[in-house]
């Protein structure tokens, strides 16, 4: 952390001070972060993207061992991630719900659906097993708390649900390799990967189309 002080100006120091106690769940609940706004109005550069871009690059090359620090465009808001061990993670997240948020991570980022339906989460999850809306329920319900899924408004009587910015940088990409490796029983390269994503992702080809 004494790097901070090496690439940061007082300003900016500051901001990313604030920027980590906001991003709390116990401080803000679900409101995690700082909008950009205030944040451009402590560094005094309000629409200067450059300046901008340049305090996120700049704080994340500094406390990478510690923390990644994104900018969630939807919300406009600046959150502070820190990086736990695997251990200590699995005591926030039951592997239930860890499941449930891979799931809605590949349904979202790589097949690039808007949302998930409750009821594709039944019928991934909850077939074979009793009381099953409540179990996915209550493995949903963590989720939520550290802001990594909010609900979707369907206009409809459907529970849905979509991934935030937290949702979708909770995992490393050495956890993502890893967990691809392991659902195709070895070990794939780079070429491999954005092969299989240009020939099975639908979506982006009918789009492409």
């Amino acid at each position: 952390m004494q790097l901070v002080k090496g690439v940061l100006t007082e300003e900016e120091e500051l901001a990313f001070m604030n920027i980590l106690f906001s991003s709390s769940a116990s401080i803000r609940s679900g409101n995690f972060g700082l909008s950009r706004k205030e944040v451009e109005k402590q560094l005094h550069i309000q629409g200067d993207d450059e300046k901008f871009n340049s305090f996120l690059t700049r704080i994340n090359q500094a406390v990478s061992r510690y923390f990644k620090v994104i900018y969630d465009e939807k919300r406009d808001q600046l959150i502070a991630l820190m990086r736990v061990p695997a251990r200590a993670a699995r005591n926030t997240l039951t592997k239930e719900s860890l499941a449930i948020l891979l799931y809605m991570f590949y349904q979202q980022e790589v097949l690039q659906h808007e949302f998930t339906l409750f009821d594709q989460l039944l019928n991934a999850f909850g077939h074979e097993t009793t009381k099953a809306n409540q179990r996915i329920l209550l493995n949903i319900d963590p989720l939520r708390k550290i802001g990594a899924i909010e609900d979707y408004d369907t206009h409809s009587q459907e529970k849905a649900y979509q991934l935030t910015a937290i949702g979708v940088h909770l995992f490393s990409d050495s956890f993502l390799r890893r967990t691809a490796e392991f659902s195709q029983s070895h070990q794939l390269n780079k070429e491999e990967v954005l092969k299989f994503f240009r020939r099975y992702n639908l979506y982006q080809k009918g789009e492409n189309e």
